[in-house]
């Protein structure tokens, strides 16, 4: 068997926790940031778990991480 390409477009946006579970970041924090309240762009900057039924399609996209 050949090994698995990695999708480099996957691996630069998830990461995988201690647990297995898939780490991503949150959208929405990239421009257009004057009009969001301080709170709103403070908790854009923290990472979030993704939700279980998108897990098995990111793992099949980042099989080595």
């Amino acid at each position: 068997m050949p090994k698995m390409k990695t999708h480099k477009g996957a691996a630069k946006r998830f990461s995988l926790t201690g647990t297995g579970k898939v780490k991503r970041s949150k959208a929405y924090a990239s421009h257009i940031l004057t009009k969001k309240s301080t709170k709103r762009k403070r908790n854009l900057r923290k990472s979030t778990i993704l939700d279980k039924k998108d897990t098995r399609g990111i793992k099949v996209l980042i099989p080595y991480m």
